[in-house]
């Protein structure tokens, strides 16, 4: 699949509604910035979000993932159980990812402990301490930022109130109040606040 196609693709379809991208971004409860991602080929959209896309657009997936439309007699509904193959795909690699990011969390959590206790213990030369503290807040922060971007990627949430499941902004996850997987986050479909439990499959 050619991503700089699809895009291009993605755009002229756009266009024919005569949508904006944050219309259509609206739509699909996505930022406009991944809209214009798709559309400049730097993304694709997530197998979870495809047939929504192609609603919207009014296209098959079969044309989504071709880059452009079929006519009548070359299309074979059949084909649409690729999506089937895509998503579970999809949740594979997420609950693989899921796994990534708890073993990684853990190594984090033992480094950081590690250079703090060398750092406070194990020398008495303050530059020495101040340098490995440093680091230790290097790693912490940088640590942070890259689970948290595996945990916005990674699956969705569900609403507890409309049941809606969707994914976040990177900037909702880094701010939300959040026990294990469960973060207290604005639902784009009904715009209420409650514990929003992740989940692997839409």
């Amino acid at each position: 699949m050619r991503q700089d196609k699809i895009g291009e693709f993605i755009l002229s379809c756009r266009k024919e509604k005569g949508m904006t991208q944050v219309e259509l971004a609206n739509k699909l409860y996505v930022s406009d910035r991944t809209i214009s991602k798709w559309e400049r080929g730097k993304g694709m959209p997530d197998t979870s979000i495809m047939l929504s896309l192609c609603e919207e657009l009014g296209i098959t997936v079969n044309e989504l993932l071709l880059g452009k439309k079929l006519p009548k007699k070359d299309y074979n509904a059949a084909t649409e159980s690729n999506l089937l193959i895509l998503q579970k795909e999809k949740e594979d690699s997420d609950k693989k990812l899921l796994v990534v990011e708890t073993i990684t969390g853990i190594a984090i959590t033992i480094a950081c402990i590690v250079m703090i206790f060398a750092g406070i213990f194990a020398t008495e030369n303050l530059i020495w301490r101040i340098f490995l503290l440093v680091i230790a807040l290097i790693i912490l922060i940088i640590g942070i930022a890259g689970l948290l971007f595996i945990e916005q990627r990674v699956g969705y949430y569900e609403c507890q109130k409309c049941k809606k499941k969707f994914i976040p902004t990177y900037k909702q996850v880094l701010f939300s109040l959040h026990s294990g997987r469960t973060r207290k986050l604005k639902c784009p479909a009904c715009y209420q606040k409650s514990w929003c439990k992740k989940v692997i499959k839409k």
